[in-house]
């Protein structure tokens, strides 16, 4: 088979390969000890080793041919074959169809270039037909089986895929496997006796890139919990390193980032994950990322051709796209030529020049628009016809109208209905103008120089529409960015900003939707809508259109609508100056619409409640000035000064740094460009900026310097009134900064840094966007260590272990269930200590890999009762520190402290009853049993005053927060007092019983056994006669029986096994007969002077228990932990 050209340095590299055949530009070789008799010596014997412990799937073709050129070391693979005839073959055809071609050319480098592409072409012939080809399901099926044999996952971790690689352990390269599945990268290799095996969870990782190096010309670098690892020799790399990047990305969002993960119903099953769907979401996140259409546009098919650009007169080539409701096309290079056509606009669907295989498109504004050479192009047309017939209802065409218009300003273009009645009902609410327009109406009449120039800019666009058309489905070409980057007018900003962002297409999709939403969320009162009335006053407090109640009123509804759209988001600083800008020069609705593409689209993730978006991009934004600004990189000792400077450039805009007659340009590049405007004008900034800023000594001096460079930034073409502009109103003092006029600034970001590409840009954010989550949750950690290591007397180093196995836990849970309550409880805005919690389930495998009490025959009901125990607010879930606090009273606890704890787990509210249900278990509880034993509630002393502070305890994440509550429940921790022992209610007979069972299960298999049993029948003796007294004291008169009776039980208790648990149910009972009606209670003080007498007891809670060793045995057994349950 012919073979994508890739390079081969050695020609005989180990000897591996044997020359067959060869001339001036081709070699054909053999595979050592392939069709040898005697196995080609010792080398061939190697050779077939290696190649007989591999699977089939990856053996080496034992046939294969390079290119080579003269005087050249670099050869090429060009073609494999399994036999000597499939080899054979492609050597002819090279002999008769290449060997004469190549002496024309005059060097080796034109020789090397035909060669390669003519093998490509060779292997798009071949690959014609089949769209995407299906992974052969015998060998995927091979795959999977070594996949479950080697690593033993639980089988509902779904496998993606599986390459065959290099793992790079020091410098010897191990060859064998990398399988990734949804929510592991798992590497095996077993070569020559030597096994390898590596599993590493998408969500450790912290850096995936690609990287090269002397050795490895290129290779996939992933770093995961401080360790680095490479793996090289794909056959593929770029989809390979592709694929890595997805999955982690998705790990990263469905369990760190829910905020934004929980709409995306695509991702949301990680069982429905197949290689496919993945490319095929990758292929549709760029495309609707590229022509700004909404999220859930999927891009269906991708066909070559070329269209007519009729104000140019020639055909440009490029690639047709076309999903649920566009056609979209670009140019080959993606800047030159693109259209955009909703299929909403389209009226008809034709054949144009069938001998050119030309269809014709053409829509509302009577622009046809004429592909040619496309391939089955007789059934893309049937198609286009079938999608335009379906969306043409007269509804939409009506609402199409509405939206697209930019003049028109009342309902009048729709139909009678409930749309019409609710555009009536609310005209008097949302505003119909842009702020613009009615505060600075133009004077048509007063034209000075600058209103000239604004004229003239308009006339440019006019002609612009005219040469290009005019609305949705304009061609957009370097003309259209140059005509950007100057400014646009005043007049057209807010239609040309709607246009450019893709938000006309929201808004066409959904009439009405804002006005419904101003109708529910008017009246609200939440936690967002408190910070709304906040800031609004401080929303460009200095222009007029801001000092009344109009615009303050439609700013409030637009921000109010917002939040209540997208309570993920609610509302975040920075909005509120964004969003007043636009509503300066776009109607109310436009704004809204023009809001939800910035939040939702342009800048994804920066108005979160961590601004995870912006962070990544001051890391995209860092990455590019060490490489197009190394002198500063150099100088400055800590590069995160030019992320916390430049976090209020991102997440503005510029408009809270810049004039505001200023900042409007940048926002018109940046609907244009998106982010990658941003960080090109960043860098034209600095670069402007850069000798001052290598004199500076520290941050304040670098701070200074760029404050002084922004307020001499100005728009000498600006025609907003001096009153407005803030750039005018700066004093004289400041002059001796010269002037820099904001369209020669973006002028010159386009120009020095305008190569930054946007595929390239999306790369960095993916890349970056690991290492920012992880820092954060490394944030997480040191402060959630901080609080718990004041608690406990654990080791930072032992403490810092158990938070690790503590959160894995918490992920395992998540991996394999689509609706994890875990993962719904996951909350990145609250307090450090409650972002990750577990529950009973996943407590009770913590507490048998980490308990020294682990062994215990009942060790599943002392599980349960220590999670009942911890979980004071009753929701079935304990944090960290509680977590943590019960296993250092283990382990770390004096006697009285342990004796206390096992006391509190047989007394409610932790102790229920567990052992009815399933007695044919023993001790062992089924996962639905745990978890309902978890959930009952036990009446005890203290429930009344529980029920108070949980009535007046602040509610999580449910509406309006009260933080006077917060800073309360705060003060009462703090003043807690230790607590009394004479507090702790009695202990029943019954809890008696049971506590007395667990002493017996926790003495099994001492050293001292047989001593801690006698001990036990001692103080049982010794506890029930002090309790025969005490009541005989109390009540002298009633009757009562001889205590010998009940003295003589525990001396009845065997010693061993499962005897013990029914001898000591037989002794209650015959306690419990003996006393009648009358309860007998202990009191700890009780038990506590009771065991102090018995040195067993003492030595045996005092013994030392080394936590170490069993964190090193969690580590390794709880993934199979997790398997077994």
């Amino acid at each position: 088979m012919w073979l994508k050209p890739e390079e081969v340095l050695l020609k005989n590299a180990l000897k591996l390969w044997v020359q067959e055949r060869s001339n001036q530009y081709f070699v054909l070789q053999r595979r050592r000890g392939y069709g040898e008799e005697g196995g080609g010596g010792l080398a061939g014997l190697l050779v077939g080793t290696l190649d007989a412990v591999l699977d089939s799937t990856s053996k080496v073709a034992p046939f294969r041919i390079l290119h080579q050129t003269p005087d050249s070391q670099v050869y090429w693979s060009i073609a494999c074959g399994s036999s000597r005839e499939e080899i054979t073959e492609h050597w002819d055809w090279l002999e008769h169809n290449v060997m004469n071609t190549l002496s024309v050319f005059d060097s080796n480098e034109d020789i090397t270039s035909f060669v390669q592409g003519k093998i490509r072409g060779l292997i798009a012939e071949e690959g014609k037909g089949s769209f995407v080809k299906e992974e052969d399901p015998e060998k995927f099926r091979e795959g999977l089986m070594k996949f479950e044999k080697c690593f033993g996952l639980p089988e509902q971790e779904k496998l993606v895929t599986y390459y065959s690689c290099s793992y790079w352990k020091g410098r010897v390269p191990c060859q064998g496997w990398l399988y990734l599945s949804t929510n592991f990268l798992s590497f095996y290799s077993f070569l020559l006796g030597a096994e390898i095996k590596l599993i590493i969870s998408w969500d450790e990782i912290s850096k995936l890139e690609k990287t090269s190096n002397v050795i490895l010309t290129e290779s996939i670098h992933v770093r995961s919990r401080g360790e680095d690892h490479y793996f090289s020799m794909f056959l593929h790399i770029s989809e390979t390193f592709l694929l890595m990047e997805q999955l982690a990305n998705y790990a990263v969002r469905r369990l760190f980032d829910k905020e934004t993960f929980e709409n995306d119903l695509v991702l949301h099953d990680p069982l429905q994950i197949t290689k496919r769907g993945l490319e095929s979401r990758a292929h549709s996140e760029q495309f609707s990322a590229f022509f700004r259409l909404p999220k859930e546009e999927t891009l269906k098919e991708v066909h070559e051709c070329f269209l007519w650009v009729p104000f140019s007169h020639y055909n440009t080539h490029g690639k047709m796209c076309i999903s649920e409701n566009y056609i979209c096309f670009a140019s080959q290079d993606g800047s030159l030529c693109s259209v955009i056509i909703p299929l909403r606009e389209v009226t008809g669907v034709d054949k144009a020049d069938p001998a050119n295989r030309g269809v014709s498109i053409s829509t509302k504004g009577k622009t046809a628009f004429r592909f040619t050479e496309v391939r089955d192009f007789e059934q893309l047309v049937a198609k286009l016809r079938m999608k335009c017939n379906a969306t043409s209802s007269p509804q939409h065409i009506i609402n199409t109208e509405v939206a697209a218009s930019s003049a028109s300003d009342s309902p009048k273009d729709f139909d009678a209905g409930p749309s019409k009645m609710s555009q009536r009902d609310n005209s008097k609410t949302v505003g119909t103008e842009a702020l613009m327009t009615v505060y600075h109406p133009q004077d048509a009449e007063n034209l000075d120089s600058k209103m000239l120039k604004e004229k003239m800019k308009e006339q440019s666009w006019n002609i612009l529409f005219v040469e290009r058309g005019h609305g949705v489905s304009m061609f957009r070409t370097k003309k259209t960015r140059d005509l950007v980057v100057r400014g646009i007018p005043e007049a057209l900003r807010g239609e040309l900003w709607l246009l450019f962002s893709g938000a006309v297409n929201d808004m066409a999709s959904n009439p009405g939707y804002y006005t419904e939403l101003v109708e529910k969320s008017l009246g609200t009162c939440t936690l967002a809508t408190d910070e709304i009335e906040r800031d609004l006053r401080r929303s460009l407090p200095e222009h007029p259109a801001f000092q009344s109640d109009t615009g303050i009123s439609a700013l409030r509804r637009v921000l109010t609508a917002y939040a209540y759209r997208n309570p993920q988001i609610g509302y975040c600083q920075a909005m509120n100056i964004l969003t007043s800008v636009l509503l300066l020069y776009a109607k109310e609705e436009e704004a809204f619409w023009l809001l939800v593409a910035v939040c939702e689209r342009m800048l994804p993730d920066y108005f979160n409640r961590r601004i995870i978006g912006a962070l990544v991009d001051q890391a995209v934004f860092e990455e590019l000035i060490r490489v197009h600004l190394p002198q500063l990189t150099d100088h400055m000792t800590d590069m995160t000064f030019f992320s916390s400077v430049s976090l209020s450039w991102f997440l503005t805009l510029f408009i809270s740094v810049l004039p505001i007659e200023s900042a409007v340009n940048v926002v018109d590049c940046f609907f244009y460009d998106g982010i990658k405007a941003i960080l090109q004008l960043s860098l034209a900034v600095l670069e402007y900026n850069m000798e001052k800023l290598l004199t500076c000594k520290d941050d304040a001096e670098a701070v200074t310097v760029l404050n002084r460079f922004f307020d001499s930034v100005t728009n000498k073409d600006s025609p907003l009134p001096p009153a407005v502009q803030q750039g005018s109103n700066l004093s004289d003092t400041k002059s001796d900064h010269p002037k820099v006029d904001i369209t020669d600034l973006i002028r010159e970001s386009n120009e020095r840094y305008g190569d930054i590409r946007y595929e390239d840009v999306e790369s960095m954010r993916c890349r970056n966007r690991l290492y920012v989550i992880q820092t954060l949750e490394a944030t997480t950690k040191q402060n959630v260590l901080r609080v718990v290591s004041q608690d406990v007397k654990f080791s930072p180093s032992d403490l810092e272990e158990l938070y690790e196995l503590f959160k894995k836990e918490h992920f395992l849970s998540c991996y394999w269930n689509v609706n994890s309550p875990v993962l719904q409880h996951h909350d990145a805005s609250l307090p450090y200590l409650d972002q990750y919690r577990i529950d009973c389930q996943q407590f009770r495998v913590l507490y048998h890999l980490l308990s020294p009490w682990s062994h215990c025959a009942n060790r599943d009901s002392l599980a349960l009762w220590t999670f009942r125990l911890m979980d004071e607010s009753s929701d079935c879930l304990i944090n960290f520190k509680q977590f943590a606090s019960v296993l250092d009273t283990m382990y770390n606890g004096s006697f009285t402290d342990k004796l206390k704890l096992l006391f509190k787990l047989h007394i409610p509210p932790a102790f229920t009853e567990v052992e009815s249900l399933s007695p044919s278990k023993g001790g062992d509880l089924s996962k639905e049993e745990l978890i309902h034993f978890s959930q009952l509630s036990v009446s005890s002393v203290g429930d009344s005053l529980e029920s108070d502070s949980l009535k007046s305890s602040p509610e999580k994440g449910k509406g309006k927060v009260d933080i006077q509550a917060y800073l309360k429940q705060w003060q009462d921790e703090l003043l807690k007092k230790e607590e009394n022992i004479k507090d702790l209610p009695r202990m029943n007979q019954s809890q008696f019983i049971q506590f007395s069972k667990t002493l017996y299960n926790l003495f099994h298999g001492d050293p001292e056994e047989e001593l801690l049993y006698r001990a036990i029948a001692v103080v049982t003796s010794l506890l029930l006669k002090m309790e025969e007294v005490g009541r005989r004291l109390q009540s002298p008169t009633s009757p009562v029986k001889s205590p010998v009776a009940v003295t003589e039980v525990p001396a009845e208790i065997p010693r061993k096994g499962q005897e013990e648990s029914s001898s000591e149910q037989t002794g209650g009972s015959r306690a419990q007969s003996l006393r009648g009606n009358h309860e007998w209670s202990f009191a700890f003080e009780q038990i506590l002077a009771s065991l102090l007498n018995e040195p067993a007891f003492v030595r045996f809670f005092e013994k030392p228990h080394d936590i170490k060793v069993k964190i090193e045995s969690a580590k390794n057994l709880q993934l199979k932990a997790r398997t077994r349950v």
